[in-house]
């Protein structure tokens, strides 16, 4: 298959790796290219404490959501920490669409 693919940044805790990959792989699977986080902190890669790295990965990742035709929120029991929060306020801020693993609580 030769086409024009989208283009999907995935957003999410790293406490969630196994549901990162789930989704990837679904994505990808589905015809999309699935950019993602670079590092799990919050599941074993402690590189991620160190000084400066988190900042510098944070704004990474607001370059691959600029990279983005759309972002997917990796939602696992509807959990969206601060990082992530501020992830969807700049997809927003820049007319990204937003998809969600888990439906949205009302």
């Amino acid at each position: 298959m030769v086409g024009k693919y989208k283009v999907i940044t995935l957003c999410g805790s790293t406490r969630f790796m196994d549901a990162f990959m789930e989704t990837q792989k679904r994505l990808t699977l589905e015809g999309n290219i699935v950019i993602s986080v670079g590092l799990f902190g919050h599941s074993g890669d402690d590189e991620v404490w160190t000084e400066g790295t988190k900042e510098m990965l944070d704004d990474m990742h607001k370059r691959k959501i600029d990279m983005a035709d759309e972002i997917y929120v990796i939602n696992v029991g509807g959990y969206i920490g601060s990082s992530t929060a501020s992830e969807i306020k700049y997809a927003q801020a820049t007319g990204k669409p937003i998809k969600y693993l888990e439906a949205l609580a009302e």
